[in-house]
């Protein structure tokens, strides 16, 4: 079972992503960038899904952090505004996937599942530390063979 971070300001958004999500994940929330970050501190988490634009530090300060501190950590963006030059800025900044809202709840859930399976992937997958050639199970961000992708719907489910 996967472990989830939903972060969103939203309670609506939130909880219908924890109620999609929740059946075959374990799924924590956070209603603010700050909470998230805490939590970022005591667990580990398989894959976040953030909102970008909240009260306080925005979804891009959780990005960076999980970047910095979690780089096998695929990050899910969650945008309430359909923005090409941003979306493109967040996947170069390493976010797995860019989902506008409103999103169909479809989308969200392959995009999940594709973002888990990115995240085993990095886990079994030794790669060479070139400093002693020693082999290791973490990665650093998405694959080109799985690369970010930016997803929008055009109805909300």
């Amino acid at each position: 079972m996967a472990t989830l971070l939903i972060v969103d300001d939203d309670n609506t958004i939130r909880e219908t992503l924890a109620e999609l999500l929740s059946g075959s994940n374990e799924c924590h929330t956070a209603d603010r960038a700050e909470q998230a970050l805490a939590y970022l501190e005591v667990e580990n988490y398989d894959v976040v899904l953030t909102d970008i634009s909240m009260p306080g530090l925005s979804g891009r300060e959780i990005l960076k952090r999980v970047q910095e501190n979690h780089p096998a950590t695929p990050v899910i963006v969650i945008s309430g505004e359909s923005n090409d030059e941003a979306a493109a800025e967040l996947l170069a900044m390493g976010a797995f996937a860019y989902l506008s809202k409103p999103f169909q709840l479809a989308v969200v859930e392959d995009t999940v599942v594709r973002a888990i399976a990115r995240r085993q992937e990095i886990r079994t997958s030794p790669r060479r530390d070139n400093s002693n050639g020693a082999s290791t199970a973490e990665g650093n961000g998405p694959a080109a063979a799985d690369s970010p992708v930016r997803e929008e719907s055009p109805e909300p489910t």
